[in-house]
This record gives C-alpha cells, sequence and structure tokens, in this order.
C-alpha cells in the first residue's frame, strides 16, 4: 500500500497543508485542538510521523508521575488490574502520566510499609491495595508530609491519613451475598465465610454485612465462625476440605477475599454442583470456569476499569490543586456474576 503523505493527513485532519506541516515540525503555535486532531488523524491513516506528533504535544503537558502497589503479582485479578491501570493512563490528554508498579509479595505490614516510603521524592501520588496496620498508616502519614496522596483501593487503610479511598461499599457486598446465599441454597444450614486476614478492612466489612444481614432476614441458617485463609489457595483447600467433612449440613461459603481457588478445588472434589452454594469475588479465569461447570454460584466483581479512571482522575486533582483537608471515599457499584450471565 502507498505509504501515506503529508496531504493525506490534512485532508484527513480537515486542515490546510501548511496546518498539517506546522504540528508536524511545530514551527509555529497551533491551536491543541487543531494539534490534537492532526495528531488522531495521523493515527487512523498510518502516518509516519504520528508518534512525533505526539510526543510533541505531551512534551507541553503537566507530568504525573503515580505509583500503584498491589498484590500477588502472578495473580490474573492483579495483573488485570496492573494492566487495566496503565491502559487508563495512556489515555489521559491533559497531563503526561508515568506509571510505576509494584507488587507486594506477602501480606505482611512491613513490606507495605516499605514499599509506600520507598515511593518518597520519586511519585506524585500513590494507590495502593493492602491492610490496615499503624505500621501502614504511619508510612502514608510520612508521604502527606512529603505533599504526597495516597489512595486506598479495594480496602481501606489508614483512615484519615489518605487522601481517599476507591472501591466498592464492602458492606453492602457483604449484604448482597448473604442475599445470594440465602435465595439460592436450597435450605436452611450452616453457612461459613472466610476472611484474607484480620487487618483487611474490606473482608472485615463484607464479613460484617454478611452476618448482619443473616440476622436481619434469614436467621434460620447457622453462621460459624470466620476462618482467615490469609488469601492462599492451599490453606482455603485445606480449610474447606476440613468444613465439609466435619459439617454434612452445611449450604454456603463465601470467601470474602482470596483463595477462591482452593475452595472450587474443595467442593469439586467433595460435593456435586449446586449442593453447597458458593460465592467468591473477582472474575477470573479460574472463577469464569467454576461459573460454567456450577461449581461457583455467583461471582461479585470489581469494576476495575472505573476503579482506574476514578483513581487517575483523583491523583491529576490532588496534583494540580494540592491535597484536601478532607479525606473521602468514592464507593462504585459492583457487578454480579451468575452461571447464565457469560
Amino acid at each position: 500500500m502507498r505509504r501515506p503523505t503529508i496531504a493525506d493527513l490534512a485532508r484527513e485532519a480537515g486542515v490546510s497543508l501548511a496546518t498539517a506541516d506546522r504540528v508536524l515540525n511545530g514551527r509555529l503555535k497551533v491551536r491543541e485542538e487543531t494539534a490534537r486532531r492532526v495528531q488522531d488523524a495521523a493515527q487512523r491513516i498510518g502516518y509516519h510521523g504520528a508518534n512525533a506528533i505526539r510526543a510533541r504535544l505531551m512534551a507541553e503537558l503537566p507530568e504525573l508521575h503515580a505509583a500503584l502497589i498491589l498484590q500477588k503479582e502472578r495473580h490474573p485479578f492483579y495483573q488485570d488490574f496492573a494492566r487495566e491501570f496503565q491502559d487508563q493512563a495512556a489515555q489521559i490528554t491533559s497531563h503526561r502520566v508515568r506509571v510505576t508498579v509494584r507488587f507486594a509479595q506477602s501480606t505482611l505490614p512491613g513490606e507495605l510499609e516499605q514499599l509506600l516510603a520507598s515511593m518518597a521524592g520519586k511519585v506524585d501520588a500513590v494507590a495502593a491495595t493492602g491492610l490496615d496496620h499503624h505500621k501502614v498508616t504511619a508510612a502514608v502519614s510520612d508521604l502527606r508530609a512529603r505533599g504526597i496522596p495516597t489512595f486506598s483501593l479495594l480496602s481501606d487503610f489508614a483512615q484519615g491519613v489518605r487522601e481517599s479511598y476507591v472501591g466498592t461499599n464492602n458492606i453492602k457486598v457483604g449484604r448482597t451475598v448473604g442475599w445470594l446465599i440465602s435465595r439460592i441454597a436450597r435450605r436452611p444450614g450452616k453457612v461459613a465465610v472466610f476472611i484474607g486476614g484480620h487487618r483487611f478492612h474490606g473482608h472485615e466489612l463484607r464479613e460484617t454485612g454478611f452476618r448482619s444481614y443473616f440476622r436481619e432476614y434469614a436467621p434460620d441458617f447457622e453462621l460459624l465462625n470466620p476462618q482467615v485463609n490469609l488469601e492462599t489457595r492451599q490453606l482455603t483447600y485445606e480449610a474447606v476440605t476440613e468444613l465439609l467433612e466435619r459439617h454434612n449440613d452445611i449450604v454456603g461459603i463465601y470467601c470474602a477475599g482470596g483463595g477462591m481457588e482452593g475452595a472450587i478445588a474443595a467442593l469439586r472434589e467433595l460435593r456435586k454442583p449446586g449442593d453447597v452454594v458458593l460465592i467468591v469475588n473477582e472474575l477470573t479465569p479460574d472463577s469464569r470456569e467454576a461459573l460454567q461447570d456450577r461449581t461457583l454460584s455467583a461471582v461479585i466483581s470489581t469494576p476495575l476499569r472505573q476503579v482506574c479512571e476514578e483513581t487517575l482522575a483523583l491523583m491529576i486533582q490532588a496534583r494540580d490543586h494540592g491535597l484536601t483537608d478532607n479525606p473521602g471515599q468514592r464507593f462504585l457499584p459492583f457487578q454480579i456474576w451468575t452461571p447464565e450471565s457469560l
């Protein structure tokens, strides 16, 4: 195919040849709207100077260096999270956004504390997932003192110090799961809930909402004591296996955090599809397959795109206007997936 020329570019952008030349070579100032129109046209027709136009436009914009700290580097959900955050950052046209992604290798508060502290003097804003602990709060306080806002994602931490929480309303998530189990279970019986750890604020809120729903609307169900699975596959598998062997009348299980793969594996081995209502969080290849074979009854999913869009918008706002005096929270609607949704 013929290589697109500057005349093709001008025609596609709806500008004169001279204007297209000015945008390409930066000889004279061109209105930003016009320059962006030419850049978009260059991308559409595959013009060889498209990247140069974009670089020139971006060079004139204010810069935001954002850090994203996540858990479990190899887990599909967090891989999707990192990818979505970077994709949304690349689409921002008002600022030049650079993203640094780091992953915690454990759920120990000291590691998250160190990761947060390592961002001091290197980035303009930090967003992180993690547990709530005084060490984490201290690290967030230090970043704030340096003018670097921190945003808690999915599970809140450092309340009153962090800039904002962005994620779902975890009380409502827990109550919704309670409603689903009470409606799907074939009969009243025992119900179990797994949390990642006692320091995950979001998990505790989900458990609270879960229990409050059963107390209020489904008292015929018996809630077992919550179990901590440290968000690990093997520990969850062993705990669910023991539960199923010990309690023949268990009718529902909710994994309020990670480790769902272990629960899925245990149910597949020890129960027929539908005998026990299993509900987990986040749509991944494992949970998608388990929905399809009906080991899972439902999945509560975080709207990752909206979380990333909202967090980046708040980061830009903080960069341009400074830290807020009143730390807030942004609740986003969660999604419910069933076997019939796929």
